[in-house]
């Protein structure tokens, strides 16, 4: 047996550096029209986007008041699920409601 550790054989040995990155984050915004019932935004906001009751009144009101209100940030994938399935359970009701997905 051999002190010796097992050489590269000539060859050169290169440590990669390994960087992890956050995903680039989405915003989901509802946008206020003069037909969907605050009730409807409410129960939305608590189902898809997990808003306590306060919470999703308080974001309603913005859409309502300011004529947009942030829902939540997320990786880009999540963002435009949740937003696509707002607009679907929306549709299904018979009511306008949009959400878009933007940069943060």
């Amino acid at each position: 047996m051999s002190d010796e550790r097992p050489g590269t054989g000539g060859e050169v040995v290169e440590r990669t550096r390994v960087e992890s990155r956050q995903p680039p984050m989405w915003k989901v915004v509802l946008l206020n029209d003069d037909y969907t019932p605050m009730e409807f935004v409410v129960y939305l906001l608590e189902s898809i986007f997990e808003k306590s009751p306060a919470e999703a009144y308080r974001v309603m009101m913005l859409v309502h008041t300011e004529g947009r209100g942030l829902c939540g940030v997320y990786p880009f994938e999540i963002a435009e699920t949740r937003a696509n399935r707002t607009e679907e359970l929306a549709r299904s009701a018979g009511y306008p409601l949009r959400a878009v997905v933007e940069e943060d």
